[in-house]
């Protein structure tokens, strides 16, 4: 006999199994990429074809802006959610941590790898006559910085538990886009103030993502250093103190690219600046994306209404979430910010994205393309209502003109 638990019985909490279970080893396609084209680009070679075999370097690109946009589209959206009594046990399920952990090693090999096949000035073993062109240097650069930006993600999902192994995870993973920093911002800075007009990384209406890259960079590397020196004045000691997570954490950003110079020369400057730049801003995409025009309305008392599903774009798509460690479940993860990737859940009340993170970041680089597809959603969110809406204020006027009398969340 079985008893009923919020419409679901006992036996159907435990026959219930995650179908996601085995394909969240997806997660590792992006940072062993590099390795697995390298067999393609010796073949290539091999047939004289030897223009094609720099194509392969490519493949961090062709991923993200080709075939991850592609397979959301085919495969649409996941449509399942774990059953409440399900949750516990899925958290408590360790093969889920292992998979994150698993990014790690396979990424810094590739880092190590990539910047070996950079200055290498013999490759004759995969069949090029001396060293990379440019065009295979730079993809490759590319390639190895949005592992770098997924990387992020990796730390993200580490950075936010309470195990000390899994926080010092996180920035172990950070230090390879020199985004140290965001360890502390994301947690302290970033889920406190997100969908104000206070938080750097909470993009505006009207605000490009090149208007918003600058902001949120600098404003993000400040709040993280303040927020650390407070912390840190509190417990009675210096900013300076090697207890300073901004600081150590960035000591492994120079502790890594310091050794990897002195290993492979300066000619590996422009490696280390191309990934680690396209990295990071890979991440500011993201961030652009997920609270774009969204506010968080005040209370008669000033203070902002506690975060809920309605201040976050969320997407369901089946593909990219694999990739993202269920990112785009982003209005679950502001509600429950220490629940496991595996236990995310897309929430009622959330307004939800066209399509996958992926499908969009490129968008994100052509303004007026991104507020033709974005804006009127905003809009339809807040029922017309301009009032309730985090408006840049460099477009004020127009908005005014276009939408209403009133305009909220600008200072």
């Amino acid at each position: 006999m079985t008893t009923e638990i919020s419409g679901i019985s006992e036996s159907d909490v435990q026959q219930w199994r995650d179908k996601k279970r085995y394909l969240w080893l997806m997660g590792l396609i992006v940072p062993t990429a590099v390795l697995v084209m390298l067999p393609v680009v010796w073949a290539l070679n091999q047939l004289g074809w030897h223009a094609a075999a720099q194509v392969p370097f490519w493949i961090g690109p062709i991923l993200v802006y080709l075939v991850l946009p592609l397979l959301d589209q085919r495969y649409g959206p996941d449509g399942e959610n774990p059953p409440d009594e399900a949750i516990q046990r899925l958290e408590n399920d360790k093969y889920y941590r292992y998979c994150t952990y698993s990014f790690i090693p396979f990424q810094y090999i590739t880092v190590v790898l990539g910047a070996y096949l950079f200055t290498a000035s013999d490759l004759s073993w995969l069949g090029f006559d001396g060293s990379l062109g440019w065009p295979a240097k730079i993809g490759l650069a590319l390639s190895v910085g949005i592992m770098g930006g997924v990387g992020i993600n990796t730390a993200h999902e580490l950075g936010h538990k309470k195990e000390t192994l899994e926080r010092w995870l996180s920035k172990i993973t950070l230090a390879q886009t020199c985004y140290g920093h965001f360890f502390i911002e994301h947690n302290r800075g970033h889920h406190v103030r997100v969908a104000t007009p206070e938080d750097p990384a909470s993009a505006r209406f009207g605000e490009s993502f090149w208007e918003f890259l600058p902001r949120s960079v600098w404003g993000s590397l400040k709040s993280s250093w303040e927020l650390e020196a407070q912390r840190l004045e509190r417990a009675g000691k210096s900013k300076w103190h090697w207890s300073n997570d901004v600081l150590n954490a960035w000591a492994m950003s120079v502790v890594l690219y310091g050794a990897l110079i002195a290993i492979f020369g300066v000619a590996l400057i422009p490696y280390v600046v191309i990934s680690a730049v396209f990295g990071f801003s890979l991440l500011e995409t993201v961030n652009y994306l997920e609270h774009y025009g969204l506010l968080r309305q005040k209370t008669e008392s000033g203070r902002y209404v506690r975060c809920a599903p309605e201040h976050s774009w969320n997407s369901d798509h089946l593909v990219t979430n694999l990739f993202l460690y269920h990112l785009q479940r982003h209005s679950d993860h502001h509600a429950n910010p220490t629940r496991r990737y595996q236990t995310l859940r897309s929430m009622q009340g959330a307004p939800n994205l066209p399509s996958g993170y992926a499908s969009l970041i490129g968008l994100t680089y052509f303004p007026p393309l991104w507020r033709k597809v974005m804006d009127h959603r905003v809009m339809e969110h807040y029922d017309g209502d301009i009032t309730k809406v985090n408006v840049h204020p460099r477009v004020r006027d127009k908005v005014l003109a276009k939408y209403g009398q009133g305009v909220g969340g600008v200072k």
